[in-house]
């Protein structure tokens, strides 16, 4: 019988487990277990065809297709799983509800003579370790939250600052998304809720004290919607605001955005979502510019007419600690630790 394995158990000792994920790439790439390796049973077409059948037709009719769809890829799965056993001495398998897929991968490839176990509840049981888990671990923590008009360079600002030993929450990151009507391009697919969730409880369960540096967002980045108890700990936090050069910013911002290979295709399809804010004509005009590499122009149009317009009407809500004006990342990263230095290294 295959043993079963609480996600905790694994985090205690995580260096000495893969974990493997055999569910479809398709399922794979919305949310996983950080760390895990997709080895799928299933293709995404055979997981619909099995599925529907499975719920439509008959339990044994999915079964039989299930083991055809599996007993062509056995000899490549097998060599997949030897690969990852040299160097791993503990596999753990995981599937959708920790059910058939992970259960009969898990029992042949223990009776080939490889020791596995299978994750408890599968991804389900690892989200609602989450769901319980995230809560508690922000629970503590007191934030204090960057505020600045876009361009600014928060985001740079809190890698600097995690670089240098301060506890750091990136929620763009976690999101793969800027939060902003362009803050999609060159980033590729944004996470979907369940990654976003898991992955700010990656950045935060090994924090060190009760002080969380983040940037200031609304409760929406691109898709994925921060949980009500982390906003709230934000709101209730120590806020910050942080302004620069009009050319600084924009420097920065032509950093950000024009560096992937197909940077100007996709500031052009994001600026199509900018027509209700934007009207027609400028929009053709921006798209001219980007068309030409002017990048400056447009980055501090945008800025001047679109950006920082909304963002001081957002930005009227927060009492401000403090007002910072720093000439480059490095300045407001030292501005920044020695506001902290000053105000709450005592406390930590």
């Amino acid at each position: 019988m295959v043993k079963l394995v609480e996600y905790s158990e694994v985090l205690e000792k995580i260096e000495e487990y893969i974990i493997i994920d055999v569910r479809s790439p398709k399922e794979f790439s919305e949310a996983t277990i950080p760390g895990a390796v997709n080895i799928p049973l299933f293709d995404d077409k055979e997981r619909e065809q099995i599925g529907y059948i499975y719920v439509n037709e008959s339990v044994e009719k999915a079964k039989r297709i299930g083991i055809e769809a599996v007993s062509k890829k056995l000899p490549y799965i097998y060599d997949e799983i030897l690969l990852l056993h040299k160097p791993h001495k503990k596999l753990v398998f995981f599937c959708a509800k920790g059910g058939m897929r992970s259960g009969s991968i898990s029992s042949l490839i223990s009776s080939l003579g490889i020791t596995t176990c299978k994750l408890k509840g599968g991804y389900k049981g690892y989200r609602e370790f989450i769901n319980r888990k995230l809560p508690s671990v922000n629970e503590d923590i007191k934030y204090i939250v960057i505020h600045g008009k876009t361009g600014t360079g928060k985001t740079k600002i809190l890698e600097k600052l995690r670089n240098i030993g301060f506890n750091v929450l990136d929620l763009e990151c976690a999101a793969n998304h800027r939060g902003s009507l362009l803050g999609s391009v060159g980033l590729g697919a944004p996470s979907s809720q369940k990654m976003f969730e898991t992955l700010i409880y990656e950045q935060l369960k090994d924090k060190k004290g009760r002080y969380v540096f983040v940037e200031g967002e609304s409760k929406r980045i691109g898709k994925t919607i921060i949980p009500d108890y982390i906003f709230s700990s934000m709101r209730d936090g120590y806020h910050i605001y942080i302004d620069g050069s009009i050319s600084f910013r924009s420097e920065n911002l032509i950093n950000d955005y024009t560096m992937s290979p197909n940077a100007n295709i996709e500031i052009i399809e994001a600026l199509e979502n900018m027509k209700k804010y934007i009207n027609e004509k400028n929009i053709d005009k921006y798209k001219d510019m980007i068309n030409n590499k002017e990048y400056e122009k447009v980055s501090e149009e945008l800025m001047l007419k679109y950006y920082d317009p909304m963002y001081k009407n957002s930005s009227k809500s927060h009492n401000f600690e403090a007002f910072m004006d720093i000439k480059s990342i490095d300045d407001g990263v030292n501005k920044l630790k020695n506001w902290f230095e000053d105000n709450l290294a005592l406390e930590v």
